[in-house]
């Protein structure tokens, strides 16, 4: 198995040839061959070989060829020989996405711009398009999908169905429905990977985590859907606690709950923009008011023990370890952002007051000299985490953003993990060159998972 590049060009012709430069022929072991078996995702062709005087790699498609296996543009693409006589050009890679918002200009909503550049970022080795749920023919093994032009523009290209698939889709309810499940499920069925399987819920990443005793070192205790006595409990022994929906994001719906024997009872949450805090005299109060505002809702909350985490101006610090795998499928912490609590805020999310910093800001204000000490620590603890939560999950991963702490004594908490995380950290001036490296990081697991990698061979 060999990889190599070239640049693909097309003929008119309508029989099935394919022109190659005597360098490429010489690369791909060709010479002397009459015919190749050319393959573009899942379809193959058989095809004539013929050779053309020209430096460098180069090879030509005769209108034949390109449009029985649908090679959607020309240009500078990888080749990846598994046999000697079977040529597949690609990758394929397909980004699901959708969005309610659409446009001709925006076809995926807010989002377009992120996809526009991971497309843009991966078009010199590999053919990179977007999909959503309702492009793909399953019949036909099609997918119509969205692939930009020179200008920046899209258009519209029926290809095969892709030999990897980047899900992005942006909607935790989209996702639990029969449709999608469904989608998940055909694109294993026919072996083709597919990255990224779904939202986590918070409950999710501690049951999986739950008999690993590596990540449990790292790990606040918690309780999914606590009844009244337990939170109780838990608010006694730890004097604070965080009480949030298990499918929750951007702060939404999170309490901080405090114990102090001499005062009582203190509930902190964010409503309509405000930071609010109330004191109550006694236990059943708190519960009151919480079960006011959310009823049946509260079902799908869980309570986790509270950390107290290093603090710039008396603000909470945590931060965001965004993390991928790397062409080698090894996981490595590409952007950290150092998040610092608003006044009087219940989470350290930038929607709700919150700052952003680089984590070398953030820990040499807090650890000094021993700063650099403490990233590379929590660098470490944020690959074994990772490692912890891949091995417990059943799908493949190749992205997660874990929310980890640091308290006072130097030890690192993951409070939570998502599995398509948000890249608000990369907004940062100091952090756009991780925004870049971390798209690059996403291209590379691309190609590992299709099987388009150096050293195959």
């Amino acid at each position: 198995m060999s990889l190599t590049s070239c640049h693909v060009h097309f003929s008119p012709q309508s029989e099935r040839i394919v022109y190659l430069s005597s360098s490429l022929l010489k690369t791909l072991k060709l010479a002397g061959k009459k015919s190749v078996h050319l393959k573009l995702g899942k379809e193959t062709i058989t095809a004539a070989i013929r050779t053309i005087n020209r430096r460098g790699s180069h090879l030509y498609l005769s209108a034949g060829v390109r449009n029985t296996i649908r090679v959607p543009k020309t240009g500078t693409i990888s080749l990846l020989q598994e046999t000697d006589n079977e040529v597949q050009l690609g990758p394929l890679i397909g980004i699901l996405t959708d969005s309610e918002l659409r446009s001709s200009n925006s076809p995926f909503g807010a989002r377009t711009g992120y996809i526009r550049q991971l497309i843009r970022m991966g078009e010199q080795k590999a053919y990179f398009f977007a999909f959503t749920p309702r492009d793909i023919n399953w019949e036909q093994e099609k997918v119509n999908g969205y692939f930009l032009n020179s200008q920046g523009g899209w258009y519209r290209k029926i290809v095969s169905l892709p030999d990897v698939v980047y899900n992005r889709l942006p909607s935790r309810r989209a996702e639990t429905t029969s449709t999608i499940t469904s989608l998940r499920e055909r694109f294993i069925r026919k072996q083709i990977p597919f990255f990224n399987w779904s939202f986590f819920n918070k409950s999710d990443v501690y049951k999986l985590l739950d008999q690993d005793v590596e990540a449990l070192a790292h790990l606040p205790e918690s309780v999914n859907n606590p009844r009244p006595d337990k939170i109780k409990e838990m608010l006694e022994k730890h004097q604070f606690i965080y009480y949030k929906p298990t499918a929750g994001s951007l702060g939404i719906g999170i309490y901080r709950l405090t114990y102090n024997p001499k005062r009582g009872y203190f509930a902190r949450y964010r409503r309509n923009n405000t930071n609010v805090l109330l004191r109550f005299t006694n236990f059943n109060s708190l519960m009151r008011m919480l079960q006011a505002r959310h009823r049946s809702g509260l079902e799908r909350y869980v309570c986790q023990q509270g950390v107290r985490l290093i603090e710039i101006d008396g603000c909470p610090i945590d931060f965001r370890f965004h993390m991928h795998k790397n062409g080698n499928n090894d996981w490595v912490p590409v952007g950290i952002g150092a998040k610092k609590a608003g006044r009087g805020s219940v989470t350290t999310h930038i929607k709700n007051g919150g700052s952003l910093l680089t984590p070398e800001q953030a820990l040499s204000k807090t650890f000094g000299d021993q700063a650099d000490e403490m990233l590379q620590k929590a660098k470490k603890i944020s690959i074994k985490l990772s490692e912890a939560i891949e091995r417990n999950f059943p799908h493949t991963l190749g992205e997660l953003g874990l929310d980890l702490g640091i308290d006072k004594n130097g030890e690192v908490w993951m409070f939570e993990a998502n599995a398509k995380p948000g890249r608000s950290i990369f907004s940062h001036p100091a952090l756009r060159s991780e925004g870049r490296a971390s798209l690059a990081h996403i291209l590379d697991h691309c190609m590992y998972l299709s099987k388009f990698r150096r050293g195959n061979g």
